[in-house]
């Protein structure tokens, strides 16, 4: 059996070893997927619709979306706004 996640991992040590940047943009992008995955899980828990979270946070439903697909990344205040409407927080940490 292939195991895709040790492929990916092999894959992504290769490319920051061969390509730094590009290995900087793997690891932004996988942050910011925590992050929205975080919004989205707690979405569901909550029971709620992009177009709920959308209305009690006072934005756009179609921002919503778009965070969600990975079409955009939000802003500070967007990111926090709807963490708060979700009764989630974001910590900062110093970097290892």
């Amino acid at each position: 059996m292939v195991n895709y996640m040790s492929d990916w991992q092999k894959y992504k040590e290769n490319l920051r070893e061969t390509n730094p940047e590009i290995g900087k943009d793997i690891d932004e992008v996988e942050k910011i997927s925590t992050i929205v995955g975080a919004m989205i899980e707690q979405r569901h828990q909550l029971e709620l619709s992009q177009r709920d979270l959308a209305e009690l946070c006072g934005i756009p439903h179609s921002s919503v979306a778009r965070i969600e697909s990975g079409k955009t990344v939000p802003n500070l205040s967007t990111l926090l706004k709807i963490f708060n409407k979700l009764g989630l927080g974001l910590t900062v940490q110093p970097i290892k």
